[in-house]
Formats: structure tokens, sequence, C-alpha cells
């Protein structure tokens, strides 16, 4: 994505982000993205023009989830309008970011699942459940924008290889990939106000699983 000195923080990508931050600001110290730059772009489907709004949506969100599983305030995240968002997954329950930083992104978003107990996961175990499920990375890339601001919609692809052990479920080396639709309202500078997520998170999951719930 091209940048000029006027480009705001937000919109100059995770790597501008990360160098602006203070040391104290991350939970366990600077996140390390270099699985995304050597494995991701032969694995993604689409490849998006410099500038252009898929190229500039995919580097928000990417800025967002970062801040979100990394950063400890929501007073430190630049890619939002803090004291004013909130996100929902397939029209459940509103979370603000007091929320996120409380219960933890995977929990809010994958909700209640027989694949995923959410109400027993924490904020740092389900972060560590997912990095020893996919080691190598769990990656998202934008596939298309169907509307532009101030409320874009776009569809998206999560995906990552399934190498490491899932609640007890031994790896198969796949490549799981889920698939989903996302509506995002942002302010005039394009920091997200709201977003809501639509997809199916037990169709993914069930994949860790080979389709067995995991018991109670």
């Amino acid at each position: 994505m091209t940048t000029t000195p006027e480009t705001p923080l937000w919109l100059q990508g995770r790597d501008a982000v990360i160098a602006a931050a203070s040391p104290e600001d991350w939970r366990e110290g600077v996140p390390d993205y270099h699985y995304s730059q050597e494995i991701m772009p032969a694995q993604r489907t689409k490849q998006l023009e410099a500038g252009s709004l898929e190229a500039i949506v995919e580097s928000i969100v990417q800025v967002f989830e970062m801040e979100v599983s990394h950063k400890k305030d929501p007073a430190t995240w630049v890619s939002m309008v803090t004291e004013h968002f909130r996100t929902n997954a397939n029209g459940g329950q509103w979370a603000s970011s007091a929320d996120i930083v409380e219960r933890g992104s995977y929990n809010i978003l994958i909700g209640d699942s027989p694949f995923y107990p959410s109400a027993s996961e924490s904020f740092e175990s389900s972060h560590k459940v997912f990095l020893k499920t996919f080691p190598m990375g769990f990656f998202w890339e934008v596939l298309e924008v169907l509307s532009p601001p101030p409320v874009i919609a776009f569809k998206w692809r999560h995906w990552g290889t399934f190498e490491g052990e899932y609640k007890g479920f031994a790896p198969t080396n796949e490549v799981i990939e889920m698939f989903g639709l996302s509506v995002a309202k942002v302010a005039d500078d394009l920091r997200l106000l709201e977003v809501e997520h639509y997809y199916d998170p037990n169709s993914f999951l069930g994949k860790l699983t080979g389709g067995c719930p995991l018991s109670s």
C-alpha cells in the first residue's frame, strides 16, 4: 500500500504501528509477523493492487487484529475509535473494546460452539490454543470489497495449516480454510467504529476435530 507523509498511522500497516508503539504497550513483547511475510504471499488467492480499497481494508483489519491480540490497553489502539467501537458475529451480542480485553477476540467472535468451549477459555488460553494449532501462522486476506466507506462490506478468507494439536485432536497437516463476510462502519479518517462478522465457525472448527464435538 502506498503511503505519504500525511497518511495516518493506522493506514500505514502493521510494521509502522509496531514501530510507533511503546515497549510497554505490548502484552508479551513485540509481535512477530515473519510467517506472514514469508508464507502468506504464496498461499493467498488474491493479489491486491497497492493503494486499492481492497488493500486498504486488508491493512486496517490486520492492524486491528494485531492490536486487539497484542496491545493490552485499548487507549493505545489506533485502528478504531476506541470509545465508540463495538463488534459482533452472526447477529450476536455486541462487544466493546473493554469486552475484547477481558474475554479475548477469539472467544467473542467464535461464541458458543460444540467444537470450542469459549466459556472455559481466557484471553490468554484462547490465543495459545490457536497458536498451537497453527504454529506456522493463521492468515487472513480480503477477497472482495462490495461497498465503499463509510459502510464497507467485504468478503474474506482465513486459513492456516493444521500442524499442531487442537484440543487433543492430532494434526492432519491440511490447509484449513473459512470464508466470511464482514460489514464495517468507519469514521471519516477510516478508523473502525463498528464491525459485524458473518461466517460459520462450526464448519471451520469441525475440520479440526473430524466433526466430533468436544466433550463437556
